[in-house]
């Protein structure tokens, strides 16, 4: 079942907005700053102005508590030479050169940059008003980007299993669509789409629309490989693979990812300004080029993460609850109690987790930390859960 809206999905995470709301967001902090000579008001000692502990634990936007390759950091340090040059043309080519190999595809197709807010919006100026096919809940971005501009959302719940219903998003393709927009593993419920379902799925819906798949969370898997898109992409689909290394590269608060596109596709976006030089940083460039040379730092993450995962869902098990089986670096799990009550319970104990994803409204993501984070995160929970327990029983009695 598909429902065509343009209000009412999940908004994007926070930390992956389009580079296009800079300006919006300074004017924002003019209007918001506080007049001179005033000042915010204090927060009691141990606690910040929203009112949650100052050790806060955000286990809320499934960012890496791992940290980045060691190689990060002096690269980093060295590139900071480079901070009063632009970018040039030549810098960005090496890195989508380093890229393209490390994908198997022609340089010309990588787009470097957290681009799929400006994929979006091409789409919609470029082919004119139409639909944006994703599954709800879930990640919103790119729609959210092609709004304004005349993209209309249209979406489609999860199966029964929580996983991409892939035979109703294909049923959802019309004349108008523009795009089909789908996240593997998904987010929230981590599932992963069976490989060769999915490769059949990705086949006949790019015979009818650009097919745009997010894999912002398919490194945690060690097959990752056998798995990605980026193999009919090769073989010269209609496919588009967005990565982001805001995740198990842990560089999220850089800003950096990048799209591998067709061809045609890849010059259409370079001719709005879409991925070039002027869009990057010194910073930033250099600190991927260093994650991504050091696949083995990734191999221990991932390693981490999912020994990390299993222990989650032994403690989630032991607790009678319900949860997905996830891929990435978090958990999906039913508490039976509302949303808010588990979260804000939590956040008095100093644990921040995702907000609610509509419709399972007793269902809370919590991103896996390092093994002391989790620790503390799963004795809170089993402190919520048990006052919650007793609140409920107290009213029934």
């Amino acid at each position: 079942m598909t429902r065509s809206t343009t209000a009412g999905h999940l908004p994007a995470d926070p930390q992956r907005r389009y580079w296009l709301r800079a300006g919006l967001t300074s004017a924002a902090a003019v209007a918001l700053a506080p007049a001179a000579g005033s000042a915010a008001p204090a927060a009691p000692a141990g606690v910040t102005a929203a009112g949650s502990p100052t050790d806060l634990l955000r286990l809320d936007l499934n960012e890496s508590s791992y940290g980045p390759s060691p190689r990060v950091g002096p690269a980093v340090q060295r590139a900071l030479a480079e901070a009063p040059r632009y970018v040039s043309a030549a810098q960005l080519q090496a890195l989508q050169s380093q890229i393209a190999t490390l994908e198997g595809v022609a340089s010309e197709q990588v787009i470097v940059g957290e681009v799929l807010e400006a994929l979006g919006q091409h789409l919609a100026l470029s082919q004119g008003a139409g639909g944006f096919i994703y599954s709800v809940p879930g990640y919103g971005a790119l729609v959210d980007a092609a709004r304004p501009f005349g993209g209309r959302a249209v979406e489609v719940p999860l199966n029964a299993r929580l996983e991409n219903d892939l035979p109703a998003l294909l049923a959802a393709i019309a004349p108008d669509t523009r795009a089909l927009f789908v996240v593997n593993p998904h987010n929230p419920s981590g599932t992963l789409s069976p490989g060769a379902e999915f490769d059949r799925f990705v086949s006949a819906a790019q015979a009818r629309t650009l097919v745009i798949v997010d894999e912002a969370y398919l490194d945690y898997r060690e097959d990752a490989a056998t798995l990605s898109a980026v193999r009919l992409l090769r073989q010269g689909q209609n496919v588009v693979v967005f990565r982001t290394l805001g995740k198990i590269h842990a560089l999220a608060g850089l800003q950096v990812g990048y799209a591998l596109v067709p061809a045609a596709l890849a010059g259409a976006l370079r001719q709005r300004g879409v991925g070039g030089a002027h869009a990057q940083n010194q910073l930033s460039l250099a600190a991927a080029s260093a994650a991504l040379a050091d696949p083995a730092h990734v191999a221990q993450v991932r390693r981490s993460v999912a020994a990390e995962r299993r222990h989650w869902q032994q403690v989630l098990s032991g607790l009678r609850l319900r949860s997905t089986e996830a891929a990435g670096n978090f958990v999906f799990v039913d508490t039976g109690h509302p949303h808010a009550a588990v979260a804000a319970g939590l956040l008095q104990q100093g644990v921040r987790i995702a907000r609610v994803f509509a419709p399972y409204h007793t269902w809370v993501r919590i991103t896996v930390g390092t093994p002391a984070e989790n620790r503390r995160a799963q004795q809170a929970l089993r402190s919520v859960l048990a006052q919650l327990g007793k609140a409920q029983g107290g009213a029934a009695a």
